[in-house]
């Protein structure tokens, strides 16, 4: 666990306060793009890590952070992690800020032909990000060995702070338990008839667009409510169990109490990301689109079936 969660946690942890010079500081207008390291990572390693996350630059200019175990101490031990000074950082990313409304996008990066990030899915980052308070940006994850990547999120939120946006502690809590959350359900699913991290995914930030309609105010009767619907509308219901729902549940909680839902980007930022996992699973969610048509017809076709038995109080056959 302390492995994985030194990788990208280290590489965009750096970010928010490594060794820059005062001439490197990031400036909140810099969209230049910021690349963090593992301080454990092996000088082949460190250079591999460089070109891989680097390669969508095309020669661009970037920088470049070290993520020790101080930064996982400071970032992560108030979320629960139990990090020390000596902690080994292999996890890398990189970060880049856009342009207003393009939204928050992730992508996992095989390093010399493999996917080391074993756990934690591009869908999850994204979720966590959104959070965490993240806004518009490019998000790229990586790793020279096997990891599943939960720590990965720390790194990439420190990373944003540097780049002059400062955010909440009790949001990246929420994001941290978030990423555990989705992950841990996701593999408690696998393989399952019906089910797929896209739909969970898509069900948790569907949620946190109907939350923000609310605000900070919102209730938790109201929370759950909006859970059951979004996990009906998944086509979820006889996949996710009553303990997982559970755990959606206090999450969304979680995150209304950390103050996310004050951001006034929170709901647009959301509704992105929902439209971003749709258009990523494409095949998944026209099924069911489909599915969900079908329903309807057939609730309207009942509907006038009974229509006409209670108008003429006999059994109506149809065909």
């Amino acid at each position: 666990m302390k492995k994985f969660f030194t990788l990208l946690t280290a590489g965009l942890l750096s970010l928010s306060m490594v060794s820059f010079s005062k001439t490197s500081v990031v400036k909140a207008d810099d969209s230049t793009p910021v690349v963090t390291l593992g301080s454990s990572l092996t000088s082949s390693q460190r250079q591999g890590t460089i070109d891989t996350l680097t390669s969508s630059l095309n020669g661009a200019s970037y920088k470049t952070i070290t993520v020790t175990g101080s930064d996982l101490v400071k970032y992560l031990n108030p979320s629960g992690s139990n990090f020390t000074s000596n902690s080994g950082v292999w996890s890398s990313a990189m970060i880049q800020k856009t342009s207003s409304g393009s939204g928050i996008n992730v992508k996992i990066l095989d390093y010399n032909g493999n996917n080391n990030i074993t756990t934690i899915t591009a869908n999850q980052y994204k979720n966590a990000a959104l959070t965490a308070g993240i806004t518009d940006a490019n998000i790229y994850v990586t790793s020279a060995t096997e990891i599943d990547g939960s720590g990965a999120l720390a790194g990439i939120y420190a990373a944003y702070a540097q780049t002059g946006n400062s955010l909440n502690q009790s949001q990246v809590n929420a994001a941290q338990n978030e990423l555990n959350t989705l992950s841990g359900i996701t593999q408690e699913n696998k393989n399952k008839d019906g089910y797929s991290d896209a739909q969970l995914n898509n069900a948790v930030a569907g949620a946190k667009a109907e939350m923000a309609k609310y605000g900070s105010n919102i209730s938790n009767s109201q929370i759950t409510n909006i859970v059951n619907n979004q996990i009906q509308k998944n086509n979820l219901t006889n996949v996710i169990t009553n303990n997982q729902k559970k755990q959606i549940i206090n999450l969304l909680i979680q995150i209304k109490n950390s103050g996310a839902l004050s951001s006034s980007g929170f709901k647009e930022q959301a509704q992105k990301l929902s439209s971003q996992i749709q258009n990523g699973a494409k095949n998944i969610f026209n099924k069911l689109n489909s599915q969900e048509t079908k329903n309807w017809i057939q609730q309207v076709i009942d509907a006038v079936v009974n229509f006409f038995k209670g108008l003429f109080g006999g059994e109506i056959i149809l065909g």
